[in-house]
């Protein structure tokens, strides 16, 4: 066995929410939207599809052919505007599995990526990609099995609606949770199973406790968590790591390195997601395993 098929890896590609936010006082952090890579046993499984998700099919384009699952937590803006300039899909000979939960519309996450092509929006159509692209529809509760992977899903409060993404593998589990805004006076359910026990947490902490129940402009409603909601989770899941993401636009380096100074003194393994990071999750493996890629089975 390769090492990379021996290993369970996550890296962020794009760590910023609502709107890209580049600049002299983002570069510590980065300023792409959301997309995470996990690197699973020799399979690549990404999530969602903001700007970070061009850097990343950047890096891709010299391992081609390429073949990945990409999984969309929803289709707000900020979480698919990079698709369409995700260069390895346009290259023939790459392989995509599309996974994305029917909006309460009834459009599939294959309507929506399709939608944000057509013009005025943009120049050319979801057609003229020339990689193979298999869309699938989440069912929020579902398990999908990718040979030993198994990726269980959970639905997240979210205005439109969200899921949440828990891998599993050889023992190790890495959660996405985002977007979602937790509960006034309980921990939501859901996110905890999804949380349970696991190596990795990634969660939706957009806000700080003082943001969220600002008098002023309070962001009650808005959809979106605060790091100290975070904490809680982390704690009460038993979670080994906690990752800080979905960072506000207006939250510069300086601010970041504040809200990490704070979490880290309440949870000892927390990090502040930045674009570049990688984590690993230690996994008991078999030297005499070995499982290609693979293709989407219910």
């Amino acid at each position: 066995m390769s090492r990379i098929e021996n290993q369970f890896t996550v890296q962020f590609w794009g760590v910023r929410g609502s709107i890209p936010s580049p600049g002299p006082h983002t570069v510590r952090y980065g300023g792409n939207t959301p997309c995470v890579e996990m690197q699973v046993g020799g399979r690549r499984l990404i999530f969602d599809g903001g700007t970070g998700l061009h850097v990343l099919g950047q890096s891709l384009l010299r391992q081609m052919p390429i073949e990945a699952h990409i999984f969309f937590t929803h289709s707000h803006w900020d979480h698919m505007q990079g698709f369409p300039f995700f260069v390895p899909g346009f290259v023939k000979g790459n392989n995509f599995d599309i996974y994305g939960a029917i909006a309460p519309d009834g459009s599939t996450i294959e309507q929506r990526l399709n939608d944000q092509m057509l013009h005025p929006n943009f120049p050319v159509p979801l057609q003229i990609m020339q990689a193979n692209l298999d869309f699938h529809d989440v069912h929020p509760g579902q398990a999908i099995q990718i040979d030993d992977i198994t990726v269980e899903t959970a639905s997240l409060n979210h205005p439109g609606e969200a899921v949440g993404y828990r891998v599993n593998w050889c023992g190790g589990a890495a959660v996405y949770i985002t977007d979602t805004e937790h509960f006034p006076n309980k921990l939501d359910e859901n996110v905890l199973w999804l949380s349970r026990n696991a190596d990795i947490l990634i969660y939706d902490s957009t806000y700080t406790d003082e943001e969220y129940y600002c008098s002023t402009s309070p962001k009650i409603g808005w959809g979106h968590s605060t790091w100290q909601e975070a904490v809680k989770v982390a704690k009460a899941a038993n979670v080994k790591t906690l990752v800080i993401y979905h960072h506000d636009p207006a939250h510069d380096d300086d601010f970041l390195d504040c809200v990490g100074k704070q979490a880290v003194a309440k949870f000892p393994e927390a990090f502040m997601a930045r674009e570049g990071l990688i984590l690993s999750i230690p996994v008991s493996v078999s030297l005499s395993e070995s499982f290609p890629i693979s293709k989407f089975s219910p």
